[in-house]
């Protein structure tokens, strides 16, 4: 076969392709706020929230971030996120991970207030994305209640994102999310003795 018939078999190939890519994309013509999750073992959850919050930065439209459980790191996407003026807000309102604080009491009154903090940037009628980081570790340790969490998500308005982070999703934010993506861990340089290091883990 000569490369100019491969060549044409090739593009007559990708104009088929391209039709259907058209007509499936010409059929989806809903729009409305969705209510995402990334959850699983592997590692990248919060990092691909970032991502997604900085595509909505990039667009001038504002984002809140809420923090549950993270509160006492650094961490290189706050300082970069800094720069976007009063586009962003960003609330980290742990204090560590709970078996650095040992306090179920205290964690769950963490928790609450950055529940309640989280409600208040929801009813903000000016932001387009909330992210929800380590919501589900919240959940997981019943520090929240699942049905109190789902129906107030499920409630927002129509035109809010929300982004929801964290392993163990419980079944039903599962059911109530229009986006569910689960990150496994096929390998992790943790355990191979390759410490947290900045600008990767934090």
């Amino acid at each position: 076969m000569s490369d100019e018939t491969e060549a044409d078999r090739w593009r007559e190939k990708m104009v088929r392709r391209k039709a259907v890519q058209d007509a499936e994309v010409a059929g989806k013509t809903i729009e409305k706020g969705l209510l995402m999750v990334n959850t699983g073992p592997g590692k990248g959850k919060t990092t691909a929230a970032m991502g997604l919050a900085l595509r909505m930065l990039g667009r001038d439209r504002p984002v809140a971030i809420v923090q549950f459980i993270k509160g006492a790191w650094s961490t290189g996407e706050r300082a970069g996120f800094s720069r976007f003026g009063d586009l962003l807000t960003w609330h980290s309102m742990g204090e560590g991970f709970t078996w650095e604080t040992q306090d179920k009491a205290r964690d769950t009154a963490a928790c609450r207030r950055a529940w309640d903090e989280a409600l208040v940037q929801m009813a903000r009628p000016d932001v387009a994305l909330v992210v929800l980081d380590e919501l589900c570790i919240a959940l997981r340790y019943d520090y929240l209640a699942v049905d109190e969490v789902v129906a107030a998500l499920v409630a927002r308005r129509p035109g809010l994102h929300v982004i929801v982070t964290g392993r163990n999703a419980p079944a039903g934010l599962v059911e109530a999310a229009d986006l569910v993506t689960e990150m496994q861990a096929t390998k992790h340089h943790f355990k191979a003795g390759v410490k947290a290091q900045e600008g990767i883990e934090f």
